[in-house]
């Protein structure tokens, strides 16, 4: 297998899913009409120490057959492709992926580098693995520690507590209550006075550029825990690559080939043990919506296992972690446009292509790898 072999068996698994059939309740049931935003790297780990393959696709209404993204050979940055960061209206909504939204009178802000341009769909709750580095960099720096008592909101718990439900229940009180310790203890600060109450310093970027992660940011969060945007974050300030979601994964398993690492091993085992436990399996795998009418399969869990963060809202859908089925060994990041307005039942979170997406993938690397 080599990186172009794993692009285009990426690319047909996406192209045979018809996502822009999917219907959308934004158009009483009526299909999507234009492809989605799709971003998604795979990342294989061969058996015996042998080199790692990697591929990224991307995908929307501007690119319907699908863009490859190109890296060096060490696995760094997308170098072919200009990102460009989602918007939101004045009411703070997401308003790009409306029905009637023409993406040519959309002034989209340029984020990173150069090529055809791809909109990053917000990640939804993926965001929460940067707050999770922030922490791990905030322990391992002294700062803080798993077992300190954290109090927010009246509710008083330790910060690996706090922690484990931001991972493993997608808590939102607990990753507001996360950021506000990261703004208490120094990792993000604001400055009213100089700045307007603009962000003006953010050790967590300074970590990401020192690894040369350009497509991860999470920006303007506020010193209450506020990281919505309400709070004048979220849409546009927060933005995950999958590409870079992938590699954040990759210095996040400890079995994969060595990277160099964002936290101490100590803290990484604190944060696999939290992905291990993932309680919300309705992405790239479905097991928890398998009582579901019209259930589709995903990544299949079991026999593999899958440590891994999802996002969801009604207009966006992500997933991304490190899967592991016998001798197969790869990482999956996943970002979409394709959120729970297209879910075939109120208890799913979109559509039922994103896990066929996932177990196609998977059949694919369990029969080439």
């Amino acid at each position: 297998m080599t990186p172009d072999t794993l692009a285009h068996a990426l690319r047909d698994a996406v192209l045979a899913r018809r996502f822009e059939a999917t219907p959308d309740s934004l158009q009483h049931g009526a299909p999507l009409g234009v492809m989605p935003s799709i971003d998604l790297a795979v990342a294989v780990f061969p058996r015996g120490g042998a080199t790692p393959v990697a591929a990224n696709v991307l995908f929307s209404r501007e690119h319907p057959q699908g863009l490859v993204a190109r890296f060096d050979a060490d696995f760094g940055p997308v170098n072919n492709i200009a990102f460009h960061a989602d918007v939101r209206d004045a009411n703070g909504d997401s308003f790009a992926w409306l029905p009637d939204a023409d993406w040519s009178r959309i002034a989209f802000p340029a984020w990173f580098g150069s090529g055809p341009r791809f909109v990053a769909p917000y990640p939804a709750s993926l965001l929460k693995m940067m707050v999770t580095v922030g922490l791990g960099l905030l322990v391992d720096g002294g700062r803080s520690d798993w077992a300190l008592p954290l109090t927010y909101q009246g509710e008083t718990r330790p910060v690996g507590d706090w922690l484990f439900d931001m991972i493993t229940v997608s808590s939102n009180e607990a990753t507001s209550a996360l950021v506000a310790h990261l703004h208490a203890r120094g990792a993000i600060r604001r400055d009213s006075r100089r700045d307007g109450d603009r962000e003006v310093h953010n050790e967590i970027h300074a970590l990401f550029a020192t690894h040369v992660l350009p497509g991860l940011m999470i920006a303007n969060t506020r010193a209450d825990g506020g990281w919505g945007n309400g709070a004048g974050s979220g849409v546009g300030q927060i933005q995950m690559t999958a590409w870079d979601a992938l590699r954040l994964m990759w210095r996040l398993d400890a079995d994969a080939p060595p990277r160099p690492p964002l936290v101490s091993p100590a803290s990484r085992d604190v944060i696999r043990r939290a992905l291990d436990a993932q309680k919300l399996h309705h992405n790239l795998s479905s097991e928890s919506l398998r009582s579901l009418p019209g259930w589709v399969p995903g990544i299949p869990t079991p026999p593999a296992t899958f440590a891994h963060k999802t996002g969801n809202t009604q207009n966006y859908t992500s997933d991304a972690g490190i899967v592991h089925d016998g001798d197969l060994h790869y990482l999956i990041a996943l970002t979409t446009s394709l959120g729970s307005r297209y879910a075939p039942h109120p208890d799913a979170s979109t559509t039922w292509q994103v896990p066929a997406l996932g177990a196609a993938v998977h059949a694919w690397l369990k029969a080439n790898c």
